[in-house]
């Protein structure tokens, strides 16, 4: 088990703030989502996590202990990052696998195997020879086998098509089950792994924007529609994020504390009140539009750079 401290975390690459005053804590075991846009810093905070970047100012504890240039702390995060980088293309899968075995202390190489067999990816085929998807596939292989107890995907499995996607869900929560740790996604497909989040940090712009349990976020976003005037007396006593009307009917996107007594009241004004998906609740929190999220999670373009 393994607790992260993140305090006043600050990066600068020159003129260009990529995280500012960061600070929030992870306790406990726990499959966390790390959101945020392109360019808002989380890609930058795992590298930080993982000691591979050296914070401006601010720390990140891994059990009380700075992680940068601190080899034991160091090999307790496995990142896994978007791209297929995290081998060398010129060798085998099975190399690969060797590799990792001989760098992850928790590694469970039965295991590789198997998700080598479930992903069908042949062990002496070489690296670079790999499509897109099977590279990622690769990726979260050695993620999953390494069984630190720090992991985290970095959009790993972008690559994959949905049935590899969702078979790599599958075995996440599966494993984790079995080995509880600290499992962090940064991902777009928000919706495809909220089932899965038992907490959520969101950065954005760099700053911590928010940190709240799933469930609550779940609860706390809905949308309210019916005639114009009485949605309008309705959502004075809420945070609206965003609103559309067509003629006189009116829909509003609300946040905050929404319990019996406002599900009764919107009823008794003639409201309809329907969930809000959790990446509704993000793209409006964001202010990400809905295209931006679509184009980002088909892999089309979004930013790699070390400020994500």
């Amino acid at each position: 088990m393994a607790t992260i401290d993140v305090q006043d975390l600050t990066l600068r690459y020159g003129d260009v703030t990529a995280l500012d005053g960061v600070t929030f804590s992870l306790r406990d075991p726990g499959i966390y989502g790390l959101l945020g846009r392109n360019a808002s810093g989380k890609t930058t905070f795992l590298s930080v996590l993982a000691g591979f970047r050296k914070a401006t100012a601010g720390a990140v504890l891994l059990d009380g202990r700075p992680v940068f240039e601190d080899p034991d702390a160091m090999a307790q995060v496995c990142l896994i990052r978007e791209g297929g980088d995290t081998v060398d293309g010129s060798e085998n899968v099975e190399a690969a696998l060797s590799f990792a075995q001989r760098m992850r202390p928790r590694w469970d190489h039965d295991y590789a195997l198997g998700l080598l067999e479930r992903f069908q990816l042949s062990p002496k085929k070489k690296v670079g020879q790999l499509s897109r998807g099977q590279r990622a596939a690769l990726a979260v292989t050695l993620g999953l086998a390494s069984r630190a107890p720090v992991t985290a995907f970095d959009e790993s499995y972008l690559g994959m098509d949905a049935p590899s996607r969702y078979a790599f869900y599958d075995e996440l929560l599966r494993d984790y089950m079995e080995h509880p740790r600290t499992v962090m996604l940064s991902t777009h497909h928000i919706e495809e792994v909220s089932s899965l989040l038992e907490e959520v940090v969101i950065i954005d712009r760099g700053r911590l924007l928010m940190q709240a349990e799933a469930e609550t976020l779940r609860t706390r976003g809905a949308t309210v529609t019916g005639p114009a005037e009485a949605v309008d007396r309705f959502a004075t006593r809420l945070q609206v994020l965003n609103e559309r009307r067509l003629g006189p009917t009116k829909s509003v996107v609300v946040y905050g504390t929404f319990d019996g007594d406002h599900r009764r009241q919107a009823a008794d004004a003639g409201l309809e009140v329907g969930p809000l998906p959790l990446q509704d609740l993000f793209v409006h929190l964001t202010g990400a539009t809905s295209s931006e999220m679509a184009m980002t999670a088909a892999g089309s373009g979004g930013a790699t750079g070390a400020g994500q």
